[in-house]
């Protein structure tokens, strides 16, 4: 495999750490550059062509540019395919009044597209967390994008069939593939060096004492929020191991609450990043505090890791519904009037978690659903050897 680049458009007064300045950014750039990189490769391995070009379901827009040059284009979905089904739902939405053109709730007050998939309330559409109404727009105009998804003949996603039956059967066009962690002997979806040690901390504790927490590459929590949970963690007297990256407290650097560290040694270990696929196998880890993002969602799914949920942004609530509510594997760390998640209640909700026999349960027959998925005669497995067939044929 080659990694290739090509610019991004990023002008000097953007800022490279929004995330979504991209979605502005390459749709005026990608046009010029990337039919020029599919030359370049075909013309250097002219009995090697591209014949097949996979891409991200925000990118629907690369649709009409490789279908000019003779290129299959197939959309890979790395949000759950519940998300990716309401989102191709937006139009239709839109015709019966029930979205307005910004993306708003109107005649309604729950989008549901089946009673087997959690409904999305009004702040829980992917596009509507921010309180930016230009971010807002800027994501319900890239949702309706994906409309390239209807005419596609493969929708590849990560996610099994059991997880998601309903909404797996909302298109005929949608190949769950995964959970495609458990398909690689390693993975990480971030470029951060990862901190060892925290396995070598973990070989030393009970099996299922850990509470490993977790908010992923992306999420930031405000200083008050993070003292909060620095609190709590200590208040429930468990072990623990928090990935605290340096710019968590909302971009700025992490200040504990004073004595919380000298406090906290024997039992809590603080790291920048861990090897999270590594971590969640350990035997040691029992909980999972987690922002539910899809990938983390996923990845503590497959290793049979009840949850606390502690969603942030787009499709985040909406895996904690699944969590909760649909798969019955974790439970809400609930906000206060003032949006805060409280110590008392992070300390509340640990101990009604590793103590509940049902949620641990729920969580060990869900890992070896996933299991089966992938392993020969699985369902993922099968769909895994639909796609290849497909890229045969597109090379013909």
């Amino acid at each position: 495999m080659v990694l290739t680049s090509i610019p991004d458009g990023l002008k000097p007064h953007d800022d490279p750490n929004n995330p979504f300045v991209l979605f502005e950014t390459l749709p005026r750039t990608m046009p010029e550059t990337l039919p020029d990189l599919i030359e370049r490769i075909n013309s250097s391995n002219p009995n090697q062509k591209i014949s097949c070009v996979i891409v991200d379901l925000s990118c629907g827009w690369v649709f009409d540019i490789v279908e000019m040059m003779g290129v299959e284009p197939v959309i890979f979905t790395p949000a759950s395919i519940a998300t990716f089904s309401m989102v191709l739902h937006i139009p239709k939405l839109v015709e019966q009044g029930d979205l307005d053109t910004n993306g708003s709730l109107k005649k309604v007050d729950l989008i549901s597209l089946s009673d087997d998939i959690p409904a999305w309330r009004k702040d829980e559409l992917p596009w509507s967390f921010s309180k930016d109404l230009n971010t807002q727009k800027i994501l319900f105009e890239i949702s309706k994008s994906c409309k390239s998804a209807n005419t596609t003949k493969l929708v590849l996603c990560n996610s099994c069939y059991e997880l998601e039956p309903a909404a797996c059967d909302s298109r005929p066009n949608f190949l769950p593939i995964g959970p495609l962690n458990l398909c690689a002997k390693s993975c990480s979806g971030n470029f951060q060096p990862e901190d060892a040690s925290c396995i070598r901390w973990l070989d030393v504790k009970p099996d299922g004492s850990v509470i490993y927490v977790s908010f992923g590459s992306l999420a930031v929590i405000c200083q008050q929020q993070l003292d909060e949970l620095a609190l709590g963690l200590e208040l429930s007297g468990r072990a623990f191991l928090w990935v605290v990256r340096r710019d968590l407290a909302n971009g700025s650097r992490v200040v504990f609450p004073d004595g919380l560290l000298e406090r906290v040694s024997k039992f809590g270990k603080i790291v920048e990043w861990a090897p999270q696929n590594n971590v969640l196998s350990h035997p040691a880890v029992g909980c999972f505090l987690s922002h539910c993002g899809w990938n983390s969602t996923l990845e503590g799914v497959s290793k049979g890791i009840p949850y606390l949920c502690w969603p942030y942004f787009t499709d985040q609530t909406h895996n904690e519904s699944y969590i909760c509510d649909k798969w019955e594997i974790g439970l809400r760390i609930n906000c206060d009037e003032n949006g805060l998640r409280l110590r008392d209640e992070i300390k509340k909700k640990i101990d009604m978690l590793f103590c509940n026999d049902k949620v641990k349960k729920n969580a060990f027959k869900l890992k070896e659903m996933c299991a089966e998925s992938i392993s020969e005669g699985g369902s993922s497995y099968k769909n895994m050897g639909t796609f290849i067939d497909y890229l045969w044929n597109c090379g013909k």
